[in-house]
């Protein structure tokens, strides 16, 4: 008899962990190598999954799978023909400015060092300034903006694959069904993915451009500068849940205090705090009914690592791309923990509680079976 061999030692969980992380750097360096490819492809198909409800409501109404794709594109079309115009005809003017807002910080905070020396620390003013870069804000929107411009200058490209996308849409699940031996293991989770990431983009898409709109107003009201650039970064940046806000505010408010002084500073951040707080713990919880189910820590480390992976456009699209990998990860039960690593709080208890009330006790006995019960019968029955 054949003895049987040892197991091997790739089969051992440090092997094995060294493996899946060797593999996942792997994938980052080729998606971050992919870029050019892969970023608009992920946006199409984002927009894509935004783009299906309406095409099946135009369907249900009675128009055919062309003619209702059709609408949705042309829709498309003009909202990323707007969002060009936009930002070609307002990045240039504000990237022009950058100069003399940088100039003018600058000589704001020399009475800060001023009145710090004069309290008795030694400071260099060269150092403070070197330090605390007063630009550094208005860069980082000139180039937020530039990277999403550089994204719809593949506008073709994008508007292809939503186009083909959304005329296969019709067809995908039977698709799945002939190409899967058991799809009903697949296509639930399947579905599941496309249901969660479809209500939070268009949720959170109907809260930014409300968001996008009022902040607009509310500093054009004040007088500030290119009041069209603060909106469309208050809608962007309303895609990064608890630090997006924070990051939009700071431009426009350094602006106020550039051209007006500390009292128009002070009226910019407390209509950004207004907006953000009936918007962010009042209108948004009520439309999504529930939270993301992701840990806040995990959102902060996936706004981190998406742009890093794909920059400005990874930081907008962190939360999906978060939420569809937590998705992925919980449909298989040896990758499951890891799903609930990336829960919140409150998502990861109801989850135990929910696996607990599903579990049989050993406590508890077991009812007898209906065999059992009549076998009783039969023996109390028969006679002695």
């Amino acid at each position: 008899m054949r003895t049987p061999s040892p197991p091997s030692s790739f089969q051992s969980p440090a092997a094995q962990f060294l493996l899946m992380a060797a593999a996942f750097m792997v994938v980052v360096a080729g998606m971050r190598a992919a870029e050019a490819i892969l970023v608009p492809l992920l946006v199409a198909g984002f927009l894509a999954i935004i783009s299906a409800s309406p095409v099946f409501w135009l369907r249900q109404k009675g128009l055919p799978a062309a003619l209702a794709a059709s609408v949705v594109v042309f829709g498309v079309v003009g909202v990323g023909f707007v969002f060009i115009l936009i930002i070609g005809s307002s990045l240039d003017d504000f990237s022009s400015a950058i100069p003399r807002y940088q100039a003018r910080l600058t000589e704001e905070i020399a009475p800060l060092g001023q009145w710090i020396q004069g309290l008795g620390f030694q400071l260099n003013e060269e150092m403070l300034l070197k330090s605390i870069d007063p630009g550094a804000s208005m860069r980082l929107v000139a180039k937020m903006l530039s990277g999403v411009g550089g994204i719809l200058t593949n506008s073709f490209l994008i508007l292809l694959t939503v186009i083909f996308i959304l005329f296969e849409a019709s067809s995908f699940q039977q698709k799945v069904r002939a190409a899967l031996g058991d799809p009903k293991g697949t296509l639930p989770q399947f579905q599941k993915i496309i249901d969660a990431v479809n209500n939070y983009l268009a949720i959170k898409t109907l809260v930014s451009v409300a968001t996008g709109v009022i902040v607009a107003i509310w500093v054009a009201i004040l007088g500030i500068d290119f009041p069209v650039i603060w909106g469309l970064l208050a809608f962007l940046l309303n895609y990064i849940p608890n630090l997006g806000s924070i990051i939009a505010a700071v431009p426009p408010v350094l602006l106020g205090y550039i051209q007006f002084g500390l009292g128009r500073a002070v009226l910019v951040a407390i209509g950004f705090i207004i907006v953000n707080v009936v918007f962010g713990n009042a209108v948004e919880p009520r439309l999504m009914g529930r939270k993301l189910g992701l840990s806040t820590l995990v959102v902060f480390l996936s706004l981190i690592f998406w742009g890093w992976v794909w920059g400005p456009v990874g930081m907008l699209l962190s939360v999906p791309m978060t939420m569809v990998v937590k998705i992925a990860l919980g449909s298989s039960p040896t990758t499951q923990w890891i799903s609930i690593l990336l829960d919140s709080e409150t998502a990861a208890y109801s989850t135990k509680q929910t696996s607990s009330k599903t579990a049989p006790s050993p406590e508890t006995p077991s009812p007898p079976t209906q065999t059992a019960t009549h076998l009783s019968m039969n023996v109390k029955e028969s006679p002695r």
